[in-house]
């Protein structure tokens, strides 16, 4: 740190994203990204011709994209909020909706940058411990008195809250913000989103960067009641109007406009998942029951890190934590079957040369 940055920063630990190294070519099982492009209407909207309209900026409203999104899910566009990323929702959220006196409470293991922006902001944040199985105990959430942050499925473990579980939360937090973060839903889970036409307290944030294969356009939405929705508004026209690039409005224009091809997408990931599961636990892994695209798995004789860096010095990169509840774990991405077939074939010279075949 320099000597001019803010002392209120001196004890702020940053996000820390995946590995990105360039030093050889990695099968990429890290980031959580999809290993498929974009659909062929998303390559077709990133055009030559709009290209050489980036000297114009972007429409701030994000209106074609809003009016797509309110019509595949069954809302108003009043009821559609449009961002970069869905991590700019979340800060968002959480300037928005915390406050001196009103704090945050989240999983303590979850996706890190909760974390991050509760410390940012210098709020009352309660890390709720995860049970045994590293499932949540909804009951630990009712009657939070503050804002409820919960990723669903959650990260890394990969376990979903049913919509019947989400309203229990909602229903003990009518005064209180739950917002449920929805990165992973199209792996297999159900959404909540329906709820919010019953729940003028709940927000449900959603990205374009997993099932929807646009990681590197950085772009998210949210829906909820028109009111929260205004809140964001006035959080995102106080900071950064033109927080979304023209190309990335076309391309999430053009997504939504080619749902049947990431439906496609996310079955041929879940497929991918199960066979990876089968076979992992051929080879003495344990892992949690993931609903998103990544498994949370661990070995019954090699520790996780161990795992990892013989993984990353064989070329393949997975996730892992040092937090000591999941130290013993890596998060890995599902990628294409013949990725995780790669993965496999690695874990076996690995298990091998360890003594550790079964």
């Amino acid at each position: 740190m320099s000597r001019f940055m803010s002392a209120r920063f001196d004890s702020l630990e940053e996000y820390v994203p995946g590995e990105q190294p360039r030093d050889m070519q990695y099968v990429k099982l890290n980031t959580n990204e999809s290993p498929f492009p974009p659909s062929q209407e998303v390559i077709n909207a990133v055009n030559s011709e709009e290209v050489a309209r980036l000297n114009l900026y972007p429409d701030p409203t994000a209106k074609g994209l809003k009016e797509r999104l309110a019509k595949r899910y069954g809302f108003g566009v009043e009821n559609i909020f449009v961002s970069n990323g869905s991590d700019d929702i979340l800060n968002f959220a959480f300037m928005a909706f915390c406050d001196e006196k009103c704090g945050v409470t989240y999983p303590k293991i979850s996706y890190g940058f909760y974390e991050v922006y509760a410390a940012l902001y210098s709020l009352d944040s309660k890390e709720v411990a995860l049970k045994e199985d590293f499932s949540i105990d909804i009951s630990d959430y009712f009657n939070a008195k503050r804002t409820v942050v919960i990723a669903n499925p959650n990260a890394p473990t990969g376990l979903l809250l049913s919509v019947e579980d989400v309203k229990k939360i909602l229903d003990t937090n009518r005064d209180n913000v739950v917002l449920i973060d929805e990165a992973y839903i199209d792996f297999g889970g159900e959404s909540c989103v329906e709820l919010v036409h019953e729940y003028d307290n709940l927000l449900v944030v959603r990205t374009f960067s997993k099932s929807r294969c646009l990681a590197g356009a950085r772009l998210g939405f949210a829906i909820a009641s028109k009111e929260l929705i205004s809140d964001l508004e006035k959080i995102k026209f106080s900071t950064n109007p033109y927080n979304i690039n023209r190309l990335s409005l076309l391309a999430g224009e053009a997504a939504i406009d080619s749902d049947s091809y990431y439906f496609d997408r996310a079955k041929d990931i879940i497929e991918a998942r199960e066979y990876t599961v089968t076979e992992l636990k051929k080879r003495g892994f344990t892992m949690t029951d993931s609903y998103a695209n990544f498994i949370f798995a661990k070995h019954e004789s090699i520790g996780g890190e161990e795992i990892y860096l013989e993984l990353k010095s064989r070329g393949v990169l997975v996730r892992h934590f040092s937090k000591a509840e999941i130290a013993d774990y890596n998060r890995i991405t599902i990628g294409t079957k013949e990725q995780m077939q790669v993965l496999v074939s690695t874990i076996d010279d690995i298990l091998a040369k360890k003594g550790c075949a079964k």
